[in-house]
């Protein structure tokens, strides 16, 4: 299940870093739900790296989004 986490996290990344270019912030109200399946996955394995890899994607997506206003 690890794995599986570690490669959700990423497929995630090239993807979140496309809501990081300007005007193109609203992408990342979808794109958040992807590392927040991918910590779910990791929550289930006995192991935490695929869970905080996918939690750090989603901290740093989610500053982006409120630096953003939301929409931005």
């Amino acid at each position: 299940m690890n794995i599986i986490s570690i490669l959700i996290g990423i497929v995630s990344l090239p993807l979140l870093l496309i809501g990081f270019m300007p005007f193109l912030g609203w992408s990342l109200w979808l794109l958040l739900l992807l590392p927040v399946v991918g910590a779910a996955v990791g929550a289930l394995s006995g192991k935490n790296t695929g869970r905080n890899f996918n939690l750090v994607l989603l901290v740093i997506g989610a500053l982006r989004l409120m630096l953003g206003g939301g929409i931005f």
